[in-house]
């Protein structure tokens, strides 16, 4: 490989190609020299900016995870408009279809990485933990809308719909679920608490 080539954005280049990796081959694939070669660059490039690749792959899943922030807002702005079961569907959908589920069994296949994530996620598993919460906000704004009933608890249904999402969407040989497999899921598990007329 070349290395006088200047990279543009080398930090994203990387978890761009370490993200391929993870969809295409799995956590296990997941080396140095693998995300090197799919970046295209030297091998030198990650480790001057990451202290070892351990640090690179906490780096990794936490810019993942900041992405659910931004997925939390718009799910957030979208309570009291469409359906609860339409929204929250839309949004499992779309964390899922993402690099998440490959994010999660890499986290859980490295020890060392899975320490490190400790500092900034100090119980649950990255991703998940911080997908749960997005649920639970959004349900809490739900049910000051009226439309999750007042005694629902919401922080026993969002991870129960992060779970079965998950399960849904971990298979990495088979097609993802269509979308009426994710309804019916989130109708299941939301059905003694919705309070919206039914369509």
């Amino acid at each position: 490989m070349p290395t006088g080539v200047a990279m543009r954005d080398a930090r994203e280049q990387l978890f761009d190609a370490a993200e391929r990796i993870l969809l295409r081959d799995g956590p296990s694939a997941l080396t140095s020299r693998a995300v090197t070669t799919e970046a295209g660059c030297a091998k030198g490039v990650l480790h001057r900016h990451f202290a070892d690749f351990d640090a690179f792959l906490a780096e990794l899943v936490r810019s993942r995870v900041a992405r659910i922030d931004s997925q939390s807002a718009a799910l957030s702005a979208s309570a009291g408009t469409g359906t609860v079961a339409g929204n929250l569907t839309g949004a499992l959908t779309t964390l899922f279809e993402s690099v998440a589920v490959a994010i999660v069994g890499l986290v859980t296949s490295r020890d060392e990485l899975r320490a490190r994530l400790r500092e900034s996620t100090p119980t649950g598993v990255p991703v998940l933990t911080e997908a749960a919460a997005m649920i639970a906000s959004y349900l809490a704004a739900e049910r000051e809308r009226g439309r999750i009933a007042g005694d629902a608890d919401v922080d026993a249904l969002a991870p129960t719909l992060i779970g079965a999402g998950h399960l849904l969407f971990a298979d990495r040989e088979a097609a993802p679920p269509d979308t009426g497999a994710v309804h019916k899921m989130v109708t299941t598990v939301i059905a003694g608490a919705v309070r919206e007329p039914r369509p």
